[in-house]
């Protein structure tokens, strides 16, 4: 009797799964012929495809056998028509996403998370592992196509080298004294990250705090060099380097250290924020002119800075302290064979390099505004905010900060002579509108 009970209720679900089947062939069928009957109409392939895909999706659903998605996914979609200027929807494929595994899809969507939770985000995704741009390639090389706008799957090439880039001097000393400036404020920046751990937003505690303990090795041997010096700053309770709030307060004041990322919903979405201050910390050279941020939007935010007349020297000696961590054991920083250096931003990839300097334009914002300087800047590919950095006010003389658009397919030598050749360009439209 139990025998031929379990028989029967074999055979109705193979019945049903012959059923279900039949369906699919069916479906497959119908959609197919609908791709015949528009092949001569203008369709493209993807399209098609698409159109098979939604109408075997449309039975699944009437026969209660639709896949379970996560929420997020539903967001995604609807932005994809209500914000169209988010890259992050506007490249969610559905097609894509069902292809990867159950793991892979939360891996992707946590990728995903701070665009979903942030609807007029521009960019919406951030890495969360180094190997995130190859592994999900086919939605990264889109986003980052669009926003660098360069061709999909561009290949990017580091090369800090001037010997043989056009327009700069001869001897290769970008001197802006010689264009008729004074001494300015000049800083070159890079994000960092270390290829032995997560990204930030995918970091535990442990993980921002052993971060932290191995960089102490590269500190140690700047501290000890003598063109460097200086000290180590951590924020970490229990931290050898520990300083007080007042002492941090203080850093944070004089533009010296980060904030505490809490309040920006983009990195606390991200994961980027957690944590706090686990991990944190600075390390300050003697002449406080070269900077590393631990535990910001990046594992390291490293900067050299003067104020001088020769860009080269902010240059030369930001390769210098980078070369000094990158050689140690344990260091290393994540790379991609496709993309240059990783950031945890799409925006930083590649060089992951912002080269500024602050210039006084009192022609050119005479009306109170950055917008004729902007409007001049843009078609020299360069970028102008306040001095207080980006979404702040211009001095009250006019002054500015300068720097290159570019960050992809672009080595670092042509990101430092851009902001050389462009200053050039940009002091003589500012001398015109003195007229």
């Amino acid at each position: 009797m139990f025998g031929r009970g379990l028989a029967a209720v074999r055979n109705l679900a193979f019945s049903k799964k012959a059923a279900l089947a039949s369906f699919g062939v069916a479906a497959f069928a119908f959609a197919t012929q609908r791709v015949s009957a528009h092949t001569h109409g203008g369709h493209s392939t993807h399209d098609l495809v698409h159109e098979i895909l939604n109408r075997v999706r449309g039975i699944e659903k009437d026969l209660g056998i639709a896949p379970s998605r996560d929420p997020r996914v539903a967001k995604l979609l609807e932005y994809k028509t209500k914000y169209p200027n988010h890259l992050a929807a506007k490249n969610f494929d559905l097609f894509y996403f069902d292809s990867l595994s159950d793991s892979e899809k939360q891996d992707f969507l946590r990728c995903l998370n701070s665009g979903v939770d942030n609807v007029e985000s521009q960019m919406g995704c951030y890495a969360m592992q180094p190997a995130d741009y190859d592994r999900f390639r086919p939605f990264f090389s889109k986003v980052i196509s669009e926003y660098h706008r360069v061709p999909i799957n561009s290949r990017h090439i580091n090369n800090w080298s001037l010997q043989g880039v056009e327009g700069i001097p001869a001897d290769g000393v970008l001197d802006i004294s010689k264009l008729g400036l004074p001494a300015l404020s000049m800083r070159v920046r890079v994000g960092r990250n270390l290829q032995d751990f997560p990204l930030p937003g995918a970091m535990t505690q442990q993980d921002r705090v052993a971060l932290e303990s191995r960089m102490c090795k590269a500190f140690d041997e700047l501290i000890a060099n003598p063109e460097f010096g200086g000290s180590y700053h951590s924020l970490t309770p229990g931290h050898p380097n520990k300083i007080s709030d007042a002492e941090y307060q203080k850093l944070v004041d004089s533009h010296i250290m980060f904030k505490d990322m809490a309040a920006d919903s983009y990195l606390s979405s991200a994961g980027i924020s957690n944590h706090w201050p686990y991990g944190r910390g600075c390390y300050i050279s003697k002449d406080r002119g070269f900077i590393i941020w631990v535990g910001e939007e990046d594992h390291l935010r490293i900067m050299s800075m003067k104020k001088g007349t020769v860009l080269n020297d902010v240059f030369d000696r930001l390769k210098k302290g980078l070369d000094t961590v990158d050689k140690i054991e344990g260091l290393a920083f994540a790379k991609s064979p496709e993309f240059g250096y990783v950031t945890s931003c799409p925006t930083n990839l590649g060089t992951g390099m912002r080269a500024s300097l602050h210039i006084q334009l009192p022609n050119l914002t005479k009306d109170g505004t950055e917008t004729k300087a902007k409007l001049v800047a843009r078609p020299l590919g360069l970028s102008v905010r306040g001095a207080g950095g980006e979404h702040t006010p211009i001095g009250a003389d006019g002054t500015v900060d300068i720097s290159p658009s570019a960050r992809f397919c672009i080595p670092e030598s042509q990101i430092v002579t851009a902001l050389y050749k462009g200053i050039s360009l940009l002091k003589a439209e500012e001398d015109k509108a003195r007229h």
